[in-house]
């Protein structure tokens, strides 16, 4: 009796305790800048509250009046408001499958059973634990997630923190609120989305404990929130010396009545909230009107990794390795007249848009070039099909998996030093091979076309431009700082893909070859027209500026086969035909 007792007192406790928590346990907000003659006390007035009105802002408060802007990132500029794909994007591409599955076991308890912020707080424990911090280590939130949170911003909502923060006569302080941690969105929102000058970003930190992240979110501190009221406070004092009048305003934008109880909300004058019926008709922001272009971006899934969708990718994953050994078996066994139509019987169909080009005789001529831009390591495999003959093709860094499960032969390996690597291509064409080539220097999975190197436009009279476009469901087949080894095994586990080659009319190089005209200039003509017949974007960008970006080095693999290599050396030679994704 005496136990039972006890146990009822031990719940009493911990219930009391739980219930002091909730009530009791809000840290209390920071006191007002002393500077701002608004003052935050208690005696103002709460801020005026726009229920669903989200496009239909008065134009005095933005275009004229707004010095700041405080946006709910989660309910307001994302249509979906859901943060599992996020912390899911996370667990997969920075921890591994195990850690996803463990994440989609966990999603049903999390959703049920906690609050949101709770909630939040969970999926972080489980995608962030035992992960190495820094760069090098963790990429996702610079690499993976900007792509997949751009593609969830709402056009409309974007244009309304668009028109406040670019309006006024002087920059607009832009306050991001945010339940994701700052290393999951603070390089899309500054980086990709508002800018690096005028954004604030207002995310709680991942506690990292010797190089780790230990999965708890540390509390924002008042000091943080105190220096961002400080930062708002002086945008309204500096808009009001300006405008010489006393109606400049903090706004507040948001998606959920759930933003009122925020620090930050307490210094809006006015607050707009986006009604749920709204939101459903908000429209996903279109690819031109992104403020940076999204060029570049790394990861294995080629979907927006939902409870559901998740959960259908593992259900397949079994099924996927079986059928990807078996499409493998049939491109390295059977000749491609028999192997195309089984293979697209299993979803690993390709499709030839337009005609074949006329080849040279096999009588002992000379060989012909082709150019294509550069999709995947299958590439030349997918030309060599499309023209159903045996090519030729240069690369560097390509791993022995990759060579060796290869269905085209063996490939030919380039050594970044431009002169040999040119004789090597010309002993090929001389020798009457079909030479495949990628003058991109790495893949690019987006709608652009990166710099051509100008090298196979001295190597030949007439070049082939051939356009290559490709369809997954599931997986990427490249990466930048994953295992590229894995590559063509990825694409082979997809449900279904499609390969799309297009051959163009042959490019007169000759200029080039008699001096009369510089080979960057038909380089970028060739890249013009494959951009035209693509519906491409042509960019500047290279091999080293997309590992910069998504892997923090210049993208150059040392090998023991290549003592020579070096960081700095130049990429003209290795941006010919390189396979390194």
């Amino acid at each position: 009796m005496a136990k039972k007792s006890s146990r009822l007192l031990l719940a009493h406790k911990l219930f009391s305790a739980m219930l002091s928590l909730l009530l009791h346990g809000r840290r209390p907000p920071p006191p007002p800048p002393p500077h701002y003659s608004g003052g935050w006390s208690s005696s103002t007035p709460p801020p005026v509250v726009h229920h669903g009105a989200a496009n239909n802002l008065p134009p005095s408060t933005l275009d004229a009046a707004a010095a700041a802007i405080v946006v709910d990132v989660d309910t307001a500029l994302l249509r979906s408001g859901d943060l599992f794909p996020y912390f899911m994007l996370v667990a997969l591409e920075a921890g591994g499958f195990l850690r996803g599955l463990i994440l989609l076991l966990l999603c049903p308890l999390i959703r049920l059973l906690l609050p949101r912020g709770a909630a939040v707080s969970a999926m972080a424990a489980v995608s962030f634990c035992g992960l190495r911090t820094g760069r090098s280590r963790f990429r996702a939130g610079s690499a993976v997630l900007p792509k997949w949170l751009m593609e969830d911003v709402a056009a409309e909502a974007f244009e309304v923190v668009r028109r406040a923060a670019g309006s006024s006569r002087r920059k607009v302080v832009v306050v991001c609120v945010t339940a994701m941690p700052r290393v999951m969105v603070d390089g899309f929102l500054r980086e990709y989305l508002l800018g690096v000058e005028t954004t604030v970003v207002v995310a709680r930190e991942m506690k990292v404990v010797c190089g780790f992240y230990t999965g708890f979110m540390e509390d924002l501190p008042p000091e943080v929130e105190e220096m961002v009221m400080k930062t708002v406070a002086a945008a309204v004092v500096e808009e009001e010396e300006e405008s010489g009048d006393k109606q400049a305003a903090v706004v507040g934008f948001s998606g959920s009545m759930e933003f009122l109880n925020h620090p930050l909300a307490r210094c809006c004058k006015e607050i707009f909230v986006v009604s749920s019926d709204e939101k459903r008709r908000w429209r996903p922001l279109a690819r031109d009107k992104y403020p940076k272009p999204m060029v570049f971006h790394d990861g294995r899934l080629a979907f927006r990794p939902t409870a559901a969708d998740t959960a259908a990718m593992f259900a397949w994953l079994p099924l996927g390795v079986a059928l990807g050994a078996a499409r493998l078996a049939v491109a390295l066994t059977v000749p491609y007249r028999y192997s195309t139509p089984i293979l697209a019987a299993t979803g690993m169909s390709w499709r030839l848009k337009g005609s074949r080009p006329p080849l040279p005789s096999g009588g002992g001529g000379r060989g012909q070039l082709f150019v294509c831009n550069h999709r995947t390591l299958i590439d030349p495999v997918y030309v060599s099909v499309a023209l159903d003959r045996q090519v030729r093709a240069v690369s560097y860094s390509l791993s022995r998996l990759s060579e060796l499960i290869s269905p085209i032969g063996r490939t030919v390996r380039l050594t970044r030093d431009r002169d040999s690597d040119g004789a090597v291509m010309a002993r090929l064409l001389d020798g009457g091979n079909l030479v495949v080539v990628c003058p991109e220097g790495t893949t690019c999975r987006e709608p652009y076309l990166l710099r051509f190197s100008p090298l196979f436009a001295e190597l030949s009279d007439d070049v082939v431009p051939v356009g290559i476009a490709v369809e997954t469901s599931m997986f990427y087949a490249t990466t930048a700082g994953g295992l590229k080894c894995f590559d063509p095994l990825y694409y082979m586990v997809n449900p279904r893909m499609c390969y799309t080659v297009q051959f163009l009319e042959k490019v007169d190089t000759s200029a080039v070859r008699s001096r009369a005209a510089p080979s960057t200039d038909m380089a970028n003509l060739v890249q013009r027209k494959m951009g035209e017949a693509l519906g491409y974007g042509c960019t500047m960008l290279t091999r080293k500026d997309k590992y910069l970006m998504l892997a923090g080095n210049d993208g150059v693999v040392r090998s023991t086969g290549d003592k020579s290599a070096s960081a700095s050396a130049p990429p003209a030679g290795a941006a010919t035909g390189r396979k390194n994704s």
